[in-house]
């Protein structure tokens, strides 16, 4: 039940948290056990504080101040998702959360989508199977302007619909799917999953996304319908976070919401658990898929079942660590797959305990499935590792700081935990019930819900490999959009505003003016020496007992040898296995126990090691990390398991249009020897040539490179410089010089070239040019410039190409950063039957742009970026940017502030000056990368005849041919 309230309701709740100790890191006794047992009784409190309380229509309202920043974050929850559906509309909820975000009575078109981003904020929504969210962030003078949209599309939506505006939404919705699934490897495994585990009409029975046939069926009447049964004030939660006054937010709420309708009263759903007779198993040929993938699905319970948290650390202790039996018998033992996963998902009606095994080309998923109930029955004669259990519940509480580390992420668990479990700070107490499992809770679960009970087996596996699907399964059906050349009922538009009666209202619903315009300041940066060649950046902020970190090197795969492109990779990779004294799991379990995360990656200029942990156990994380590099363990089992995973995750790649696209264009903007110009991970050819002996010879290179240390969080300059003085101390004396690489000679400006993906139901465009450094005086005059184009969903190229067309789910242009010579670019997927339309609305697009940007559009782009910077430093992984900026690029400490004064001072002239330098349309390389059978002709038609076609490693078709 939800907690009601007809009063203000203040409310404090407490959480006893579980610090992890040294003792921990190295426990290896029943003592050590003991110990860290002992100190989670006397773990100090966690408060939040909020106030709830309820409108007379039913509107629940938490209110939480946060003064950090001059910004305010706003959630609404509505407790509508799939579930509520019927079939034949199956998708509806999602397709409502998109036409919600269109037009309402009071605030004029587009200003929902568009208006909020210009106003410097940021906005969205989401749906699952359960409910729907819309959120914002927005500057503190802005406010009001936000209560008045939350507000009216809320209770004032519903009588500006237009059949128009219905069938441009159906557009932008079915190119989500086909972006987001039906164009992606494996991308049809939920929908098998979800038919085959629950019978006909249950509610979970399909996707949340629904079937396209449903989807395009919709009328304005079943939208009406849907509104006037879900969408009441009574049916929603509204939480607002931020730099706020209480009673003055208690009366603007109850202005702009009282009013709203309270709507029908939904009834609750009651959990609808399912079982299965038997085991079912599937597979599917995957037109995008390079390797085979096994999945087993078995059903769970619901949403707060007492069962949820021992299923969910079941879930960790048997395929969630190094340690785990699957990992140790799938990945170490048989080396069958690089990775392996396991997870709980228990929903408001049911729930679903699922194994992911992606496994390595041509692997056979038989053998897949027999190494994993070896490992099943590994668990049930070994049981739960202690250590491995207190290090899930150690945890739990850096994962509880970061949801509640930003006001966005605290407005939206506020409002989601209220809406589902009538707690706003439910959250906490279920923090509270995971750490009270215990190993007999974990076994009787799976004794419970998995050992020996019927599941659902998904075999997918890539076109004409059939054979490594799993015996005995059958075929699964699964519903494939054609892919064709023209649809004429495709082609939408805006269409006219709709007729209707306005509501009337005891207020003045016209939009509110602007508040005063919060002050922006930089936070209080440090930096320090640490000597030669290694430099340490920091912002202390102690809003809560968290710390982030990362240590860069200044290497990456700039420093590969040009045959064994991947090395840096692997250095990375290695640097996570083991020490000399700690094997992989054993480190794993001493970062875990701290409750501490680490991770390392390899770019092009760069090897990065990021953590994050409590405050209090800082230096400790330190000490490991400074373990992993001075003693790397270097073992040849951990060195082939890597590079097998390395093999493995570039072939699955192969047949994603996004990596195709991205891979091509790098290539012929860089070339294919320049480290810009390839991904870091390398080719299948020159990971296999690479050697352990060789990742030691690159690690002593990085040793000997420069270091950025960067730091935020609840940790001071002085105890920052004493734990990373250990770090310092293992750099090399010695100078790392960094090869010379000569970008491309840029002789692709306005050529066109196409990669062939056939069934493609997305084209992938990728269009741009190489324009200067991050540290070039025109760089951040191009950026500014650049923002109106395709910064975010307000920028020209979305709002032509979603809004108005119905072409794309999203449509953007960036630029990328960096000390060498950097790219603009254009990146969207378009429905297929729209590829060559949508090339020539880019064209058109930025053949204008320069003439037609006006004062207005200076105007715009100056309180745009202005605003925006009020929540740019508001997470630690922003202040962490900020150090990044000036340690890379040599910044002052105020640069933001800097910036900020040469975009107020930025004439019009200046903009078109840099857009016709740096952003003219004949410059552009365009890159395409769709169906051969139905698109080459419209891209051949928008080229004029001259395309070069490429095939997915972006060498011309000919040429390929002929190396083979």
């Amino acid at each position: 039940m939800k907690l009601r309230a007809c009063t203000a309701l203040a409310t404090i709740l407490t959480l006893a948290v579980t610090p992890a100790t040294v003792a921990a890191q190295q426990a290896e006794s029943v003592e050590a056990q003991t110990s860290v047992a002992e100190e989670v009784a006397a773990a100090p409190e966690f408060e939040i504080e909020f106030e709830k309380f309820t409108l007379e229509n039913g509107l629940e309202v938490i209110l939480q101040v946060d003064r950090s920043d001059p910004i305010v974050a706003f959630s609404t929850v509505v407790h509508v998702g799939s579930n509520r559906e019927r079939p034949g509309r199956t998708g509806f909820a999602h397709f409502f959360e998109h036409m919600a975000f269109n037009d309402s009575e009071n605030v004029p078109r587009g200003w929902n989508r568009k208006a909020i981003p210009d106003w410097g904020g940021s906005r969205n929504g989401g749906t699952w199977s359960d409910g729907t969210i819309y959120y914002e962030v927005v500057p503190k003078d802005a406010v009001d302007k936000i209560l008045w949209i939350d507000s009216d599309r809320l209770g004032y939506m519903i009588n500006t619909v237009t059949e128009a505006a219905l069938e441009r939404e159906k557009q932008v919705v079915k190119n989500e799917k086909r972006e987001r699934v039906d164009n992606q490897p494996y991308g049809y495994t939920q929908e098998v999953i979800r038919k085959a585990l629950y019978p006909e009409g249950h509610p979970y029975s399909w996707t949340v996304i629904g079937q396209l046939p449903d989807l395009q069926a919709a009328t304005l009447d079943d939208l009406k319908e849907f509104y006037t049964e879900y969408y009441g004030a009574g049916n929603a939660t509204l939480a607002i976070v931020g730099d706020i006054d209480i009673e003055e937010m208690k009366g603007k709420v109850q202005r702009w919401f009282g009013e709203i309708r309270r709507g029908p009263d939904v009834e609750p759903l009651t959990p609808m658990p399912v079982s299965l007779e038997e085991t079912k198993s599937f597979w599917f040929e995957d037109n995008f898929a390079t390797l085979p993938e096994l999945r087993l699905t078995f059903p769970t319970v619901a949403s707060y079942d007492e069962d949820e948290q021992a299923l969910n650390v079941l879930a960790r202790l048997i395929a969630g660590t190094k340690n785990s039996p699957l990992y140790r018998e799938i990945v170490e033992e048989q080396a069958l797959a690089p990775d392996v996963s396991a997870y709980n998902n228990s929903m408001e009606l049911a729930g679903e305990f699922v194994f992911r095994v992606r496994a390595k080309s041509g692997t056979d998923l038989d053998a897949v499935k027999a190494a994993l109930d070896a490992a099943l029955t590994d668990f049930e004669d070994n049981g739960v590792n202690e250590l491995d259990l207190e290090r899930i519940k150690a945890e739990q509480e850096t994962i509880l700081y970061n949801k509640l580390s930003t006001v966005l992420g605290k407005a939206n668990q506020l409002a989601t935990d209220n809406e589902f479990a009538g707690d706003p700070a439910n959250s906490i107490r279920t923090a509270e019930l995971l750490r009270a499992v215990t190993a007999e809770d974990v076994m009787r679960v799976y004794e419970t819900y998995i050992k020996d009970k019927p599941s659902i087996i998904t075999s997918f596996v890539p076109q004409g490999e059939t054979a490594l699907a799993l015996e005995g399964a059958e075929q699964a059906e699964v519903w494939i959009e054609d892919v064709r050349s023209d649809v004429a009922s495709e082609e939408v538009s805006q269409g006219e505003e709709a007729e209707y009666e306005k509501t009337p209202s005891q207020y003045d619903r016209s939009e509110p003016p602007f508040g005063e315009l919060p002050l922006i300041e930089m936070p209080e940066v440090w930096q320090a020496s640490l000597g030669e060649g290694a430099e340490l950046f920091g912002i202390e902020n102690d809003e809560l007992p968290l710390v982030t970190f990362d240590i860069v090197f200044d290497a990456g795969s700039w420093l590969d040898p040009q045959d064994k492109v991947g090395t840096a990779n692997l250095v990375a990779e290695m640097l996570n296995e083991g020490t000399a004294t700690k094997t992989p799991a054993e480190l794993e379990q001493a970062i875990g126990l701290l409750g501490s995360g680490v991770s390392i990656s390899a770019g092009a200029t760069s090897v990065t090691i990021s953590a994050t942990s409590l405050a209090r156990n800082f230096e400790e994380t330190v000490a490991l990390i400074e373990e992993m590099i001075s003693s790397p363990r270097w073992g040849e089992e951990d060195f082939e398991r890597e590079k097998s995973a390395a093999l493995t995750t570039i072939r699955d790649r192969q047949a994603n249009p996004q990596y195709i696209a991205a891979g091509a264009f790098a290539q012929l903007i860089y070339g294919a020897d320049h480290p810009q110009g390839r991904f870091s991970i390398g080719t299948e050819e020159s990971v296999s040539a690479i050697e352990l002996d060789d990742l030691k010879s690159y690690f002593d290179q990085m040793l000997a490179s420069d270091v950025r240390m960067h730091i935020a969080g609840d940790v001071s300059q002085a105890r920052a410089e004493t734990a990373f003085a250990g770090v310092a101390g293992l750099l090399s004396n010695e100078d790392t010089a960094r090869p010379d690489y000569e970008v491309a000679e840029q002789d692709d400006e306005g050529k066109v070239y196409f990669i062939d993906v056939p069934g493609s139901k997305q084209s992938v465009l990728n269009i741009g040019k190489l324009i200067v450094p991050t540290t070039d005086p025109d760089y951040k005059p191009i950026d500014f410039a650049n923002e109106k184009l395709g910064g975010g969903i307000s920028g020209d190229l979305a709002q032509v190409l979603r809004i108005e067309k119905g072409y794309t789910y999203g449509a953007y242009s960036y630029l990328s950063d960096g000390t060498e010579p950097q790219t603009f670019r254009i990146g969207t997927s378009v429905r297929a039957n729209a590829t060559g339309a949508s090339l020539d609305v880019i064209r058109e697009m930025l053949q204008d742009y320069g003439p037609t940007f006006d004062d207005d559009a200076v105007e715009l782009t100056r309180q745009k970026v202005v605003k925006a910077n009020t929540r740019a430093f508001e997470s630690l992984n922003a202040k962490l940017g900020i150090l990044h900026e000036i340690s890379e690029y040599d910044r002052p400490f105020d640069f933001v502030e800097q910036e900020q004064q040469a975009l107020l001072s930025m004439p019009r002239e200046e903009y078109q000056r840099v857009i016709s330098e740096y952003l003219a349309e004949p410059q552009m390389t365009w890159v395409i990368v769709g169906d051969g059978e139905t698109q080459l002709e419209p891209v051949t038609e928008f080229a004029g005849g001259e395309v070069t076609v490429l095939d997915i490693h972006g060498q011309p078709v000919e040429q390929a041919a002929a190396d083979e």
